[in-house]
């Protein structure tokens, strides 16, 4: 049975909180929800890889969420 109530959390920010913190100094008025859960599932699995995995695809941790939100941004 899924869980609908399951939060996720990096260090002390949530994992949403650390989102809308990225629409918000990209200058979005509005938090895009929907987008968001859209993408979760590839935010989770980049979050969760290794900082070497993440170099191998030449990303860090900083450019987690700008890659996922790349196509709405250009």
């Amino acid at each position: 049975m899924p869980r609908h109530n399951v939060r996720i959390a990096m260090g002390h920010a949530s994992l949403a909180r650390k989102i809308d913190c990225y629409f918000s100094s990209i200058g979005f008025g509005f938090n895009p929800g929907q987008m968001r859960r859209a993408r979760l599932r590839e935010i989770i699995a980049l979050e969760s890889a290794s900082d070497q995995q993440l170099a191998d695809m030449g990303l860090d941790r900083s450019d987690i969420l700008p890659h996922v939100f790349r196509d709405l941004l250009n």
